[in-house]
């Protein structure tokens, strides 16, 4: 089903979006799955002329949702959001994640620790021993912050390069800021993910390793399962 559903027809996203209720104000993940969410969205609030207000992670989810007449908030706006769907680059059987290939994982994380309930839509062949097995590990930071960010990676380990588009030229995230990509070893994640997080430069990265509260999984033909995290909703950090 990856890259053929239709908005009839789209399991996985139907399901992730079919908890929503008027009312809610919901966030709208990055990706190609929160892109088919999206679509899902859009569609049931036409059909069932549900009020929902919905807050994008990402210039490409905005223009979307907007194509597609949906209500959207800023996200600076919002301190609460009641729901959010988002994909993942890789998964693990401990609803940890890792995310950032579209380069969005700080708007995703903010909104992710406002939101009340967070569910991932992800493909069966994305599920991992451990992560960082098919993908690399992504590291927003300030220009300016480059070789202090890459010095610190270094010292976990972790080897990194400066993300690059197609072109050549330096990948750059909505925020204006670069990304540092390295492969990730088999280590200890969370000691990692707070030493990112007090880095002074580093904004956002893509360990999401208590975000998920429902990991919504599609095979090949298009059959959904889930993992869904104990004392669901308990979890995330709170300052």
């Amino acid at each position: 089903m990856q890259g053929q559903a239709t908005q009839a027809s789209d399991a996985l996203a139907h399901e992730a979006v079919a908890p929503i209720r008027s009312g809610m104000v919901v966030g709208l993940g990055t990706g190609r799955a929160a892109a088919r969410g999206i679509k899902a969205l859009a569609g049931r609030v036409e059909q069932e002329q549900l009020d929902v207000r919905c807050v994008a992670t990402s210039r490409a989810s905005h223009e979307l949702a907007v194509a597609l007449g949906l209500q959207l908030k800023d996200l600076g706006d919002v301190g609460r959001l009641d729901y959010l769907f988002d994909g993942a680059d890789e998964f693990d059987d401990g609803l940890r994640m890792l995310k950032g290939g579209g380069g969005a994982m700080t708007q995703e994380r903010i909104a992710a620790r406002a939101s009340g309930r967070c569910v991932y839509m992800v493909q069966a062949e994305k599920r991992v021993s451990r992560l960082g097995e098919r993908c690399k590990l992504g590291v927003e930071v300030l220009p300016t912050a480059r070789a202090s960010a890459m010095a610190v990676l270094s010292r976990h380990g972790l080897h990194a390069q400066v993300r690059q588009q197609e072109s050549g030229a330096e990948f750059i995230t909505d925020n204006g800021n670069i990304v540092l990509d390295a492969p990730l070893p088999a280590i200890e994640l969370e000691p990692l993910a707070h030493c990112l997080d007090a880095t002074p430069g580093v904004v956002g990265h893509g360990l999401f390793l208590g975000e998920a509260d429902v990991i919504l999984i599609e095979d090949g033909q298009g059959h959904v399962d889930r993992l869904v995290r104990d004392g669901l909703g308990d979890h995330k950090p709170s300052c």
